[in-house]
């Protein structure tokens, strides 16, 4: 059984171009420390059912984040279909 941690920040090289790979993604932990773990940490945790992750909005909805692939082959997280505009992943704030 995987843990869940909600993810509230990414970082990315070029935050507005919206093809740019993110590079990290990270949160609060409840005891208040911060974590951040690589794009690619986050994906071999997902696949290898270690850590479930989350986005919460505005609107009060947790989207799970899953591993796609690209039409290149390249793996990237990316939040189930919801509906709601704009993408949850690229949305949220620069970690700090």
């Amino acid at each position: 059984m995987s843990e869940t941690q909600t993810i509230r920040c990414i970082n990315k090289e070029d935050r507005d171009n919206p093809y740019e790979r993110i590079k990290f993604v990270g949160g609060v932990n409840p005891d208040g420390s911060r974590w951040r773990v690589s794009q690619q940490e986050a994906i071999r945790e997902i696949e290898a059912n270690e850590w479930q992750y989350l986005v919460e909005r505005p609107q009060g909805d947790r989207v799970i984040v899953l591993v796609a692939v690209s039409r290149f082959k390249n793996k990237y997280l990316k939040t189930e279909a919801d509906g709601d505009e704009p993408n949850n992943l690229l949305s949220l704030p620069e970690c700090r």
